[in-house]
C-alpha cells in the first residue's frame, strides 16, 4: 500500500511539474475596437435606421470570402438590411470557386464591454449560403463557443459553418431576430485580474460563469477556416463542464486504489 501511495504521490507531482497552465487572457484587457455603447443604445440606434436592402438579390457580393478570417467592424455607419423580420447590419461575400469540397468558414466575435459583468455583449452571426441566383440553400445561426488563448487575436467568441454545395456561390453574415435575443456562455478564471496598468494587477476577480447577451453590433471576424481558429473551435468551452472525480481519483482508478471520499 506504501507504494502505491509514493506512486500516485510521485505521478501528481509528474502531472504538476510537466503541465503547463494556460491562464485566459484578462476579460478587463480585451480589446476595444468600437467605442462601447449601452446594449439599449445600440438595439435603439439598429431599429431606427433605414434598411439599404430587402432581398439577398439588393446585396453587393463584390468582396471575395478572406483566405483567412479577417476583421469587421458592424455598427453604426455600416448598411443595414430588412431580411426575415429583422434589420441587422451584414457582410457579404462571393465564394470561392477553387477551393475543393467540403470545406469551412470560421467565424470569431469580440466581447463589447471592459468586464463580463458590466453589460457586455456581441455580435452573434447567422450565415445564409446563396446559389447564383442568389437564392438561400443553407441558412444557421451560428453558435458561438469562447476560447481565451494568449493575445486578442486568438480570443473570443468562436464557431463555424460547413460549405458542402457546389451551387453554393455567395454567402451573407448578419443577425437573427432569434440569435439578437440569445446569449453565450462564458467562463471566467478565478485566477482573473484587473489591472489598473498593463503590469500591475490590483484587484482578483472571483472566477464562475456567465450568459453574455447578443446585440446588433460588435466586431466579427469571417474567413476561411485556417489552422489557429481551427485549434479554438476545438478547444473552445460552449458550456458547463460535467463534474468530474477529481485528479486523485482518476490516477487511483488507473492504479486500482480504493476511490477516495468526497
Amino acid at each position: 500500500m506504501r507504494f502505491k501511495l509514493v506512486l500516485v504521490s510521485a505521478s501528481v507531482l509528474a502531472l504538476a511539474a510537466c503541465h503547463r497552465v494556460k491562464l485566459p487572457l484578462p476579460t478587463d484587457l480585451l480589446p476595444q475596437s468600437q467605442p462601447i455603447r449601452p446594449l439599449a443604445d445600440a438595439r435603439k440606434a439598429l431599429g431606427e435606421a433605414t434598411p439599404c436592402c430587402t432581398t439577398f438579390a439588393d446585396f453587393s457580393y463584390q468582396t471575395r470570402l478572406p483566405w483567412r478570417p479577417q476583421r469587421f467592424e458592424l455598427g453604426p455607419g455600416s448598411l443595414v438590411a430588412a431580411i426575415n423580420g429583422s434589420h441587422s447590419y451584414f457582410l457579404s461575400f462571393a465564394l470561392p470557386q477553387d477551393v475543393k469540397l467540403p470545406y469551412k468558414v470560421g467565424l470569431k466575435s469580440e466581447l463589447v464591454g471592459r468586464s463580463v459583468t458590466s453589460g457586455s455583449y456581441l455580435f452573434a452571426p447567422t450565415v445564409v449560403q446563396l446559389d447564383e441566383a442568389f437564392q438561400p440553400i443553407g441558412s444557421e445561426d451560428v453558435k458561438l463557443c469562447e476560447y481565451m488563448g494568449w493575445s486578442n487575436s486568438d480570443s473570443g467568441a468562436f464557431g463555424s459553418i460547413e460549405i458542402t454545395s457546389d451551387r453554393a456561390r455567395y454567402l451573407v453574415v448578419y443577425s437573427s431576430s432569434k440569435q439578437q435575443t440569445d446569449n453565450t456562455y462564458w467562463e471566467q478564471s478565478a485566477s482573473t485580474f484587473s489591472t489598473a496598468s498593463s503590469t500591475t494587477p490590483t484587484t482578483t476577480t472571483v472566477g464562475g460563469s456567465y450568459k453574455i447577451q447578443h446585440g446588433p453590433e460588435g466586431v466579427v471576424w469571417v474567413g476561411l477556416m485556417d489552422k489557429p481558429y481551427k485549434e479554438a473551435v476545438s478547444k473552445a468551452v460552449c458550456g458547463k463542464a460535467p463534474q468530474g472525480d477529481g485528479l486523485l481519483n482518476s490516477l487511483g482508478a488507473d492504479l486500482g486504489l480504493p476511490r477516495r471520499s468526497p
